[in-house]
């Protein structure tokens, strides 16, 4: 056990006051958007407003992103108390010998490994260079341009003393581009009408159109906001950023980064002492995590899905074309076009899709290495001493290896198939991982516990997730779903 630090004496500032908040502390929400902000915002739910309108699919979609942001400040209350990434608490709930662990990689792997993200940037940057809509052979092309891209996200890894903070100071600028962007085009496109369609359906309760099959909703439920039940696995970068007891626990430094004066990563987490000093403390850095989930994730996941369902919902009622699964990535362009706007809007909508999808993919394929290595750097200590407890040794090979990987999957189907795919296995995990997080939280310090209500939104988390994956399984195993609207 060792005692909370301060956030002073975490980020090395004198005070926390709110430019030391906006610019040492705050971070990791950036990251979340960065993947937020992405194939569910500009791919799946558009695709379903633009086909099916807002009712029932935008109150869906808000219930989506607050039982996740009340979700991740769960697993939160876990990392901060113990400085350990989810996937290895896991490994602690009955029957422990890392069952959990096992489980948590695995379901994170059949979500994430399908490389869909970059298939529809490569998409995007082939229309903004030629012009033209992928079609045919067109379409071996945009996955060449898919691989490509995974490159570059090795490139991305390689510099800065965290791949946390090289992250978080790349999607500040990312995050902030696509916002005020995407709000600007909507404003001048659309009219009131449209945004008024859009607020309405958000918070409007009401079922989806008639004949409307659950699992369509179900991946944008799956990945509104981020991604349903494998939230988990991006709150390992409130470890790396060294929130609470995180930073006893050490970080994944850049290839490039020096060597010297850089902690080993702790294998396992620590907790602390229940004293009255600690309570104090531990109140001060809930109330940071309440901040980044409520004043920056939940507010930019909203916006996030409301721009492009308004924008998809305008174009699709004034050019009468709905937008399908094959022509999602690239339908904003092409309608914009087809409706005669000019040729800038044009290719703004191919620039901001292919900078949505291809951030996208650097948090899933950073998360996918980082989650493994995590996994199996605190889980074995063989692996500790044939790394010599540097992780980087590992990460990096292992990273090209699994870019191999990906890029053979992306030959296989469609992007946005990938995508929807990826998006129910967030289900399935929405079902298994609340109730083990029940376990590892009611075993936390007091301070640190959680309150009656805590337990009732996890349970609500897996029922409301868990139905719509129930309906995929059904979906694929017979044909049919279970539920139609």
């Amino acid at each position: 056990m060792d005692d909370l630090p301060t956030p002073e004496e975490v980020f090395k500032v004198s005070k926390t006051g709110p430019k030391e908040t906006i610019t040492k502390i705050m971070g990791p929400a950036m990251i979340a958007l960065g993947l937020s902000i992405g194939s569910g915002e500009w791919l799946l739910g558009p695709q379903a407003i633009g086909s099916l309108g807002w009712t029932g699919v935008g109150f869906i979609i808000t219930i989506s992103i607050i039982l996740q942001a009340l979700y991740n400040m769960e697993i939160g209350r876990y990392v901060l108390a113990t400085g350990e990434v989810p996937s290895l608490g896991f490994g602690r709930v009955p029957p422990g010998a890392y069952v959990g662990t096992i489980l948590a990689v695995g379901l994170f792997y059949l979500a994430f490994i399908t490389g869909g993200w970059a298939a529809s940037a490569g998409a995007s940057f082939f229309t903004l260079v030629t012009g033209d809509i992928p079609t045919g052979g067109d379409l071996t092309t945009t996955r060449w341009i898919g691989v490509g891209l995974m490159g570059a996200v090795f490139a991305i890894t390689l510099f800065g003393k965290k791949i946390s903070r090289t992250l978080e100071l790349l999607f500040w600028v990312l995050v902030l581009f696509i916002l005020v962007t995407l709000f600007l085009v909507v404003l001048i496109i659309t009219p009131p009408s449209a945004w008024l369609d859009g607020v309405v359906g958000m918070i409007q309760p009401a079922l989806p159109p008639k004949g409307t099959e659950a699992t369509t909703i179900g991946a944008v439920a799956g990945f509104a906001a981020m991604a349903s039940g494998l939230n988990f696995v991006f709150m390992n970068y409130y470890r790396d950023k060294g929130y609470g007891m995180g930073s006893k626990t050490g970080y994944i430094p850049g290839l490039l980064a020096r060597a010297e004066g850089r902690p080993e990563i702790a294998p396992v987490g620590t907790t602390f002492p229940e004293t009255p000093e600690n309570a104090a403390q531990w109140r001060r850095w809930w109330h940071f995590l309440k901040l980044e989930m409520w004043a920056v994730f939940v507010p930019g996941a909203i916006i996030g899905m409301l721009m492009p369902g308004i924008l998809v919902s305008h174009l699709a009622e004034e050019s009468g074309v709905k937008p399908t699964v094959a022509s999602m990535p690239t339908f904003v362009a092409d309608q914009l076009r087809a409706t005669g706007e000019s040729s800038l809007f044009f290719g703004w909508a191919l620039f901001i899709g292919f900078v949505i999808l291809f951030k996208t993919q650097i948090v899933v394929f950073e998360m996918l290495t980082r989650n493994m290595v995590d996994a199996l750097y605190g889980s074995s200590a063989g692996f500790r001493r044939l790394i010599a407890g540097d992780p980087r040794r590992f990460y990096y090979p292992f990273m090209i290896v699994l870019g191999i990987v990906i890029s053979i999957i992306i030959f296989r189907a469609l992007p946005v198939t990938l995508v929807q795919w990826a998006a129910n296995m967030s289900n399935l995990a929405a079902m298994i991982f609340p109730f083990a997080l029940m376990y590892l939280i009611s075993k936390l310090p007091r301070p640190a516990r959680a309150s009656w209500w805590s337990y009732v939104v996890l349970v609500l988390v897996a029922l409301f997730f868990g139905f719509f994956f129930v309906n995929f399984a059904m979906d694929q195993l017979t044909g049919s779903p279970l539920v139609t609207f």
